[in-house]
């Protein structure tokens, strides 16, 4: 099986926009992947609110991001394109971080330009650190990579904060400074896109943020726009929300979901989506007195 950088790598190369709907733990992963979608993206804020239980303002450490990380690539054959917000600090930091998302099996990850404590790119209040400060934790996040196919996408949140044409020149310097891609977080206007289109020679990527303030545009325009990658955050963790609450208050208005259950798999069928029959199948071998080579996604 090739390596997971590898295919990602060549996703960049081939025509095409790679569509990578957002993850946050290894059921929607699987969901995402069995949908056929190329890639998954794990989403930094939604690993915060399942994981630490908070919200998006800079409190998930990288050990945690990275065993989030982890246990989905395990459960994946496609590539995994990995939130890791700041770098989790300086330049030494981030080096650390590309190293350990490696070891992870992540194939990109996509570090910022905020000040720590950062927060979701769609939340006001946030702060950017100087173009020379971030573009050395670029240079540390090139040089960390072992696997030359490892993809490092470059976030910067400056146009919310310091406006376009400083979003322009930070666009600039971080693809001297060595990003693969490029990611214009908070992008507000048709006008907006056009300005980063003409200026910036780097694959870019654009986050679909529902509720947002960017406009949803749809995969097939972002493609004729020139975007390479697009990301879905927050699209199945927020549907999620609207669907728990309204079985839950099902649960207690009628003392039964009897009335929901159209609308649910059953149980053998969700397990299955993680593989059900394969284990089961694998434990009556090794019962039988087989030996079986496991091939790992």
């Amino acid at each position: 099986m090739p390596k997971m950088t590898t295919v990602l790598r060549d996703q960049l190369r081939q025509p095409g926009i790679i569509v990578a709907p957002g993850a946050y733990d290894c059921l929607t992963a699987k969901l995402i992947e069995r949908e056929g979608f190329s890639a998954v993206y794990m989403t930094g804020g939604g690993t915060a609110v399942t994981r630490v239980g908070q919200p998006d303002l800079g409190f998930t450490t990288m050990t945690e991001m990275i065993a989030s990380a982890s246990a989905m690539t395990s459960t994946i054959s496609v590539p995994l394109i990995a939130d890791a917000d700041t770098g989790y600090g300086g330049a030494l930091n981030t080096y650390r971080t590309v190293r350990e998302y490696e070891k992870a099996g992540v194939a990109a990850l996509h570090i910022e330009d905020q000040a720590f404590p950062k927060r979701c790119g769609h939340l006001d209040g946030k702060e950017v650190v100087s173009i020379p400060e971030m573009s050395t934790k670029i240079r540390a996040a090139c040089d960390a990579r072992t696997d030359d196919d490892f993809v490092v996408i470059v976030r910067t949140d400056a146009l919310a904060v310091t406006g376009l044409d400083d979003t322009l020149r930070r666009c600039a310097a971080f693809a001297e400074a060595g990003a693969d891609v490029l990611f214009v977080e908070a992008l507000r206007s048709q006008e907006d896109i056009d300005h980063v289109r003409r200026e910036v020679d780097l694959p870019l990527l654009y986050n679909f943020v529902e509720h947002g303030k960017s406009p949803l545009i749809p995969v097939p325009e972002l493609e004729a726009l020139g975007f390479k990658m697009v990301i879905f955050p927050g699209s199945i963790m927020l549907s999620v929300c609207t669907l728990a609450q309204r079985i839950l208050r099902e649960i207690r208005e009628r003392g039964t979901t009897a009335n929901l259950t159209g609308e649910m798999v059953s149980v053998v069928a969700f397990f299955e989506i993680m593989g059900l029959q394969a284990c089961l199948d694998l434990d009556q071998q090794w019962a039988q007195g087989a030996s079986v080579v496991i091939k790992t996604p």
